[in-house]
């Protein structure tokens, strides 16, 4: 940052909590500094202009008064307000685990263009997308990429062979899949099917206007998940609020639907 007292950022909300009678303090991510902390003073007054731009996955143009551990936001200017995100418990909470993703994967004060442009589209997706799991899938295996996580789908970890067309093995531990001859590398590497490597693949390598025609059966999507769960979980150690309130979400639909054949 420069030495300036104030600075101007685009920037979405990733967090934000009460702070003191009327304030908010808010966890976001900037396009020009990466993630910061600052203080929203009054946006929690019904009469405060800021209220309307410091809600969680509001992408707002913010003018920033420097403070020592706290930046102060003095002016916000609205400029997506993901209006879909909003009317859909299950939208929302797909939201708010791609902004706690890229939370967990982040420093503060460590720039990410890539990341930022990345999840400014993902909200849109998930607004306007009927699969918000394959939105998820696509998103994931692009910020790990960015994170420097990318995992490897296309040669054995171990052997270093190209992987063939058949049921293999991922590992978290190592970053990507071993064969069925080198499963002993990693005795806690899980199976993955054929046609899920296949997938990931094409999610790895395609834009999200080819990827989004894509339509897959619900096993597919829940081994799909659980692969990419269990990877993100084993490099961030530790489980995400929003997944759990996602499984929630999931257990009592089920209770209300017939299962798809």
């Amino acid at each position: 940052m420069s030495r300036e007292r104030t600075f101007r950022s685009e920037a979405i909300v990733l967090r934000r909590s009460d702070f003191g009678e009327a304030d908010r303090l808010l966890t976001l991510f900037s396009r020009e500094f990466g993630k910061i902390r600052a203080i929203a003073k009054g946006a929690r007054k019904p009469q405060s202009r800021k209220t309307g731009h410091v809600e969680l996955f509001m992408r707002s143009r913010f003018l920033f008064a420097k403070g020592h551990d706290l930046h102060i936001i003095t002016q916000a200017e609205l400029v997506e307000a993901y209006p879909a995100l909003r009317s859909d418990l299950v939208r929302t909470t797909y939201a708010s685990y791609a902004c706690e993703l890229l939370d967990r994967f982040t420093q503060e004060d460590d720039r990410h263009l890539d990341m930022y442009d990345l999840l400014a589209e993902a909200l849109t997706w998930f607004g306007a997308s009927q699969d918000a799991r394959l939105v998820a899938r696509y998103y994931e295996l692009r910020l790990l990429a960015q994170a420097g996580f990318r995992p490897q789908l296309f040669h054995c970890l171990h052997c270093r062979e190209p992987i063939a067309e058949q049921d293999q093995f991922f590992s978290a531990e190592l970053g990507g899949l071993l064969c069925p001859n080198c499963h002993e590398a990693d005795r806690r590497a899980r199976p993955i099917s054929a046609v899920a490597v296949k997938v990931l693949r094409y999610l790895q390598t395609r834009p999200w206007e080819t990827v989004q025609t894509l339509q897959l059966k619900r096993p597919l999507h829940a081994e799909l998940e659980a692969i990419l769960h269990n990877y993100i979980t084993h490099l961030l150690e530790r489980e995400l609020k929003s997944v759990d309130f996602l499984h929630r979400l999931r257990r009592e639909a089920a209770l209300f639907t017939q299962p798809e054949e």
